[in-house]
C-alpha cells in the first residue's frame, strides 16, 4: 500500500501519458458528436392531446387515426368503436392514452 509521499512521487510514463491523451480525446469526440447527431432534447417528447374516434376495439386495445397521420394504440381500452375520446400521444410516436 502506498502511503501520500509516495503516490505524489508516481509518475507516467510515455505510452501511459499516450494512452490516456487518446482516451480522453475520443471519450471528447463521442460527447460532440452524440450531442450534435442525437441531441438530448430529441429524447422528451412534445405530449400532443386530440379529440379522436375509436376506430376499432380489439380485446382491449383500441384505434384511432389522429391529425399526424400515425394511427395510434391504445392499450388496457374500454371504449367501443365510434365513441368520442380524448387522447394524449408523444409527438411522433405510435402509442397513446385515454384522458378524462
Amino acid at each position: 500500500m502506498l502511503g501520500m509521499a509516495e503516490l505524489g512521487r508516481l509518475e507516467l510514463d510515455s505510452g501511459q501519458k499516450t494512452s490516456l491523451v487518446f482516451v480522453g480525446a475520443f471519450v471528447l469526440v463521442g460527447i460532440v458528436l452524440s450531442t450534435i447527431i442525437f441531441p438530448f432534447w430529441h429524447l422528451i417528447r412534445e405530449d400532443v392531446f386530440e379529440d379522436v374516434i375509436i376506430l376499432t376495439n380489439d380485446d382491449g386495445v383500441c384505434y384511432v387515426e389522429t391529425v399526424d397521420f400515425i394511427p395510434k394504440t391504445i392499450e388496457n381500452c374500454s371504449s367501443i368503436s365510434g365513441e368520442n375520446v380524448s387522447i394524449k400521444f408523444g409527438k411522433g410516436l405510435a402509442w397513446a392514452t385515454i384522458v378524462p
